[in-house]
């Protein structure tokens, strides 16, 4: 069967699993999750991920992280799906809980935060958020 949103999927999987206080996931490899995921890894909302080959497109295992045993995030919701895409300017890249959580932004320049794309004033696809 066929995933319709595989990023979706991937933050689905990370959340459901959080909330399970699971210590990995395993989840498809692409290059967007990688980026997403070394993101997430930057800003301590998870601990790491490992590729894992298996002669097809690859297994990404996500470490998730916990902080005296809640889960690191609170709130990680996508925003732009395939059937919707929601793209934003320089001028209305989003300020995420004032600044304390993060949204991933798909650029010109490549996958980047929206505290990045406010220094490099520039817009894109407003993948997701993270707090």
């Amino acid at each position: 069967m066929s995933v319709s949103d595989p990023i979706a999927d991937m933050l689905t999987a990370i959340r459901n699993a959080a909330m399970a206080k699971k210590e990995k996931i395993s989840i498809a490899a692409s290059n967007l999750k990688k980026k997403i995921l070394d993101i997430f890894k930057n800003h301590g909302y998870i601990r790491g991920y490992k590729e894992i080959e298996d002669g097809k497109q690859g297994i990404l295992e996500v470490h998730l992280r916990y902080i005296e045993g809640e889960p690191a995030f609170t709130e990680v919701v996508r925003i732009s799906k395939p059937g919707r895409r929601i793209y934003v300017s320089a001028e209305d890249v989003p300020n995420i809980k004032r600044g304390i959580g993060i949204a991933v932004i798909s650029t010109s320049k490549g996958v980047i935060t929206n505290k990045e794309a406010k220094k490099l004033n520039i817009g894109g696809e407003y993948i997701c958020y993270i707090y």
